[in-house]
């Protein structure tokens, strides 16, 4: 009996495994939502694990914006029942426990825009730190990034982190040494590990700056 190929070509075959890796993504991401719900996982668990799901599917998404234009319709084709995944990736795009930190702000008379900034900083940090595991180093793919998570930082001023917030000092530390670069120059792999690094560190006491939702 003749093997039936799903593929003509490499770049096929390469398809059809990055649908096989957003489909696994997708409903990982699912049972880690009900898993939460359930509590099941710890908060700090389901949190780390949510991040990788995100940052994965974030650049995953992006590779295949010209053949998964809408996320929606690739789960009805392919029969996935995903909604809480759905959300959580592409309508939220940070786990529901900075929604929670979020919601803490609001209602401690902090106002939603101050709870929609710690939301980008979140999505800015996430970018961050996946680009540079990504290998994604030279200046220009480095430098936008580190200005935008910047600015977003900026926007929170101080009320609800510590002026001397050591996350401000390092991105601006890092602006500082990329500006002196050239925009094809890329960051050397000690360099890239020590930006990761900070950027690690810088989100861990972001988020331990944040308030608590009570849960």
């Amino acid at each position: 009996m003749e093997e039936v190929k799903l593929w003509r070509d490499k770049r096929e075959r390469d398809m059809y495994d990055s649908f096989a890796d957003l489909y696994a993504i997708i409903k990982t991401t699912e049972k880690l939502e009900k898993a939460y719900v359930r509590d099941l996982v710890s908060s700090s668990e389901y949190e780390a694990e949510c991040l990788k799901l995100i940052a994965q599917f974030r650049t995953l998404h992006s590779a295949l914006r010209g053949t998964v234009p809408s996320l929606e319709r690739f789960a009805e084709a392919y029969r996935l029942d995903a909604p809480a995944a759905i959300n959580r990736l592409l309508v939220s795009g940070v786990p529901a426990t900075v929604e929670h930190r979020s919601a803490a702000i609001s209602s401690g008379g902090g106002s939603s825009a101050s709870a929609a900034a710690v939301a980008e900083c979140v999505q800015h940090f996430i970018t961050a730190m996946d680009s540079v595991k990504l290998n994604m180093i030279a200046v220009d793919q480095v430098h936008p990034l580190l200005s935008d998570l910047s600015t977003s930082l900026a926007k929170l001023g101080n009320g609800l982190l510590p002026s001397d917030f050591e996350g401000r000092t390092k991105v601006r530390d890092w602006l500082a040494r990329l500006a002196k670069m050239g925009a094809s120059d890329e960051l050397t792999e000690q360099q890239a590990r020590q930006l990761h690094f900070d950027l690690e560190s810088s989100y861990n006491a972001f988020m331990a700056a944040l308030p608590n939702s009570g849960s």
